[in-house]
């Protein structure tokens, strides 16, 4: 026999629900809104705010930094990441346990100190262009998705097929591409996705390490908040949410979210 549920429950996770999906509700109904300022409920509805976000070259030039740098830092943590996870499970019994906590720092610094330190000791000190310095940036801010999700894949692979194939006379860099990255494929395929997603909706460190000239598109967002108050703002929210839950669905199509949650 099942009990019922308690009505105070029941309303605990309805506000909770309210409050998660409020804002979202708030603006997407501001991105409609035919008004030439942002506001809710919307008054009238209209699909202009989207088209003049590609109408906008700041915008446009933006998004594609955006998309430059999501991709670039990813690819590089991958690179990265997917030989240090390798150590890590490898060689866990050899290597220093503190080693695994390295490449979980960028996660447990706050980003608007990560940024500052990057702006200081990296844009200014050694003089690396803006690009590089805020590729620098979004591949730090990244990296511990790529050893962390990789490692879990590799927690549950039996080195002892590696160490069989190399002793049948393998080589190991052809062993790894062979047998090893093929049974980790699911783990490198989400590390990509949970990489890209941060990289392209970051602020903090982004708001430090861009300059005249190179920008992203959440910079872009704020300084477009900063003189005007139209929907437009709204509507690239939307397309930013539109984009993650894109991401998210295919992870769950593919691999399922509690994949990640390992």
């Amino acid at each position: 026999m099942t009990g019922r549920l308690h009505p105070g429950l029941i309303a605990f996770a309805v506000a909770v629900y309210i409050f998660l999906m409020g804002p979202l509700v708030i603006v997407i109904g501001a991105s409609l809104s035919d008004t030439t300022y942002l506001t809710f409920p919307p008054q009238g509805l209209t699909l202009r705010w989207f088209e003049r976000i590609f109408e906008m070259s700041a915008f446009r030039r933006t998004m594609i930094t955006s998309f430059q740098m999501a991709t670039l830092s990813t690819l590089l943590a991958l690179l990265i990441g997917i030989p240090a996870a390798y150590a890590l499970n490898r060689f866990r019994i050899a290597l220093p346990s503190w080693l695994s906590t390295l490449f979980v720092l960028p996660v447990l610094v706050p980003e608007i100190v990560l940024g500052f330190s990057l702006l200081r000791s990296v844009q200014v000190g050694a003089g690396v262009p803006v690009f590089w310095a805020l590729l620098i940036g979004h591949t730090l801010i990244v990296l511990p998705y790529a050893v962390r999700v990789v490692s879990a894949a590799l927690a549950s692979f039996d080195f002892s097929i590696e160490e069989a194939a190399i002793s049948l006379g393998s080589p190991p860099v052809k062993t790894f591409f062979t047998i090893v990255l093929p049974n980790v494929q699911a783990g490198v395929i989400a590390a990509f996705i949970l990489a890209f997603i941060t990289s392209i909706n970051d602020v903090s460190v982004s708001l430090f390490l861009t300059g005249p000239g190179i920008s992203t598109l959440p910079i872009q967002i704020l300084a477009h908040v900063e003189q005007f108050f139209d929907p437009v703002v709204a509507s690239v929210s939307v397309l930013l949410m539109v984009l993650t839950v894109a991401v998210m669905a295919v992870v769950e199509r593919t691999l399922g979210l509690t994949f990640l949650a390992k």
